[in-house]
């Protein structure tokens, strides 16, 4: 099985807006390097783990971490990724990456990781 190159073990994070689940145009090149990779290794899997911020609710949160992660996971199918390769998850604000309660916190948590178990 080939080993994931380094370039897409550190870029592996696409951020977001605030209420949203659309992937900015600064982040589709990094989806595509992973779809590319993807492609090219079909033993290979991928979880897509949805995030978000600690404003709204629970259930809210969690939602719109499995928007996020399903939006990554989506580019990646239509770039043609099998399905079978990629889990989407969400942890809305369980596992916050950046700890506060300002802007800066919460947009360094608006985020879906692209990881390969």
């Amino acid at each position: 099985m080939a080993a994931v190159p380094a370039n897409l073990r550190q870029g592996n994070v696409v951020r977001f807006a605030f209420d949203s689940f659309e992937i900015a145009p600064e982040y589709l090149t990094l989806v595509d390097a992973h779809a590319r990779f993807l492609s090219a290794n079909p033993g290979r899997k991928v979880t897509v783990a949805g995030h978000a911020d600690e404003q709204g609710g629970r259930e809210y949160n969690l939602a719109l971490g499995q928007k996020r992660a399903e939006a990554v996971r989506q580019r990646l199918t239509f770039l043609g990724v099998p399905d079978r390769q990629i889990e989407a998850v969400s942890f809305g604000e369980e596992k916050p990456v950046a700890t506060g309660s300002g802007e800066e916190a919460f947009a360094q948590n608006r985020r879906a990781e692209i990881s390969y178990p």
